[in-house]
């Protein structure tokens, strides 16, 4: 129905242009072996029910205790978003039922969060970059789970969640497309991978995403927005904006109206659904929880977190450039994960840095890809990788050959300088050699030759008939410029 100008991001429908408006609220697992309010265990794959405490199951006169590590884990990514940290903030009871939420409330933050306002700056994939702001982060316990598939007749709840602390990050509406939306998400995530504040993961649900959506023509007020629910993967984020942003505009143009409510996106059927109505604040009925005292941050224990704080993405990207002289995209892909920009740096040392990266990024990271690898796992060390690209430098191997000595590593023959002289892999240098062969092919290919003088660029058929006489092994550099003495091509 209708296209997305990538310069502009209007939405041209039938009745003229519209304008999306995203706002994200970002639920991030906070990085801690207890939950929030109770010493129970926090971990992905225990068994149903084991990792409850009488305070998770709101047991009568359990009583929350504040988790000391989870606070410092929120102030350490709201210094990471370049936010405001709050030295007092307050915990809200949030009221409502679900029957995998055995209070019948959650405890949360609302008028008073432990983080601010901050911002957060974005790149885009054609190098440019926008800035979101970041509303506020608020500490909150999360829901159990409940589960459905279980028995046609019954439902089962799943308490291990409940309970588990998380960050929810509120950023402004600043995003107007679903790609901005999804940059946006990739780059908190990274920001608070980076921080160890949360680990991430996705496919488990510890970082998840409630995205606002709204249409409007250009230069309007916020037209009125519908919340999508839960959505797990920067993939499922793009789809369920362009679907529901689609779905508004068509009700606005046949003259309906948009009414708030929250919705859940199908991945199958790539379509978003009613939940409920849109709840306010008011509907909750928020009041500060009369089991904790308000949050009172010392300034001094603030500033050793902020003074602990690891490289950041931003930061490590304009080192990379500045120190390594890698183009902005180069250095971009590195920081996009912190464990391979640290492999990186290993393997660089007294290295071509451009030609390190690219074995890193594209060679390396293919190979973890398929076995399924993290890099930190990987088989190959930053040296193995380090000594490969000091062949290549040195003219020992071509780039070429450097491809088949490399799987030859990945399979666990040993390092690449022994690959090379075990199986005759060495680059062809010698330039007696390769004259001999040179006038040979010359000489068995007159017309070439001739075709070579009228059109320079023929000198690339011998350099494939000389690579491939040579098994790959041929110097480039060195046939290229003895054909060209030969043939006058340049």
């Amino acid at each position: 129905m209708s296209k997305t100008d990538k310069t502009d991001k209007l939405i041209a429908g039938r009745t003229g242009p519209w304008e999306i408006v995203l706002g994200l609220e970002i639920h991030a697992q906070v990085a801690s072996k207890a939950k929030l309010f109770s010493g129970a265990a926090v971990g992905f794959g225990a068994g149903p029910n084991e990792q409850v405490s009488l305070v998770d199951a709101a047991m009568p006169g359990m009583l929350p205790v504040i988790n000391r590590f989870c606070v410092e884990q929120a102030v350490r990514a709201g210094l990471g978003l370049q936010a405001q940290v709050n030295l007092v903030s307050r915990f809200d009871r949030k009221n409502y039922f679900y029957p995998d939420l055995p209070q019948g409330y959650q405890i949360s933050q609302f008028q008073h969060p432990i983080i601010g306002e901050g911002e957060v700056i974005v790149e885009r994939d054609d190098g440019t970059s926008f800035t979101v702001g970041v509303e506020r982060l608020h500490l909150e316990q999360d829901a159990g789970k409940s589960l459905h598939d279980q028995d046609p007749d019954a439902t089962y709840v799943d308490l291990n969640r409940a309970g588990t602390a998380l960050m929810e990050i509120v950023s402004k509406p600043d995003m107007r497309s679903s790609d901005e939306a999804a940059a946006y998400v990739k780059k908190v995530r990274t920001i608070l991978v980076y921080l160890g504040a949360c680990d991430g993961d996705m496919e488990k649900g510890n970082l998840r995403a409630d995205v606002n959506v709204s249409v409007r023509r250009p230069g309007e007020g916020l037209g009125t927005r519908c919340e999508i629910k839960n959505v797990n993967s920067y993939r499922y984020i793009q789809q369920a904006i362009e679907y529901e942003a689609r779905r508004q505009i068509e009700i606005l143009e046949d003259g309906g109206k948009i009414v708030q409510e929250t919705r859940l996106f199908d991945p199958t059927k790539v379509e978003t659904r009613s939940m409920r109505s849109k709840e306010e604040a008011h509907d909750y009925r928020y009041f500060p929880d009369p089991d904790l005292l308000p949050l009172v941050l010392d300034p001094a224990w603030v500033k050793s977190i902020q003074d602990s704080l690891p490289e950041l993405p931003d930061p490590k990207k304009a080192r990379l450039q500045s120190q390594y002289g890698l183009s902005a995209y180069d250095a971009g892909v590195l920081v996009g994960d912190a464990a391979k920009a640290d492999f990186f740096e290993a393997a660089a040392v007294g290295r071509d840095a451009k030609l390190t990266s690219n074995w890193v990024t594209n060679e390396l990271t293919a190979q973890l890809s398929a076995a399924n690898l993290e890099i930190t796992d990987s088989p190959l060390k930053p040296e193995a990788i380090a000594e490969l690209v000091r062949l290549i430098e040195e003219d020992v191997i071509s780039s070429k050959i450097a491809k088949e000595v490399f799987e030859h590593m990945w399979a666990g023959e040993g390092a690449a300088s022994a690959i090379v002289e075990a199986r005759g892999l060495r680059q062809v240098s010698d330039t007696g050699e390769l004259e001999a062969m040179i006038d040979r092919l010359i000489a068995a290919n007159p017309g070439q030759a001739e075709a070579v003088k009228a059109k320079p660029q023929a000198i690339g058929w011998f350099v494939g008939q000389l690579m491939k006489e040579t098994g790959g092994k041929a110097n480039p550099a060195t046939i290229n410029q003895m054909l060209r003495a030969k043939l006058g091509g340049d």
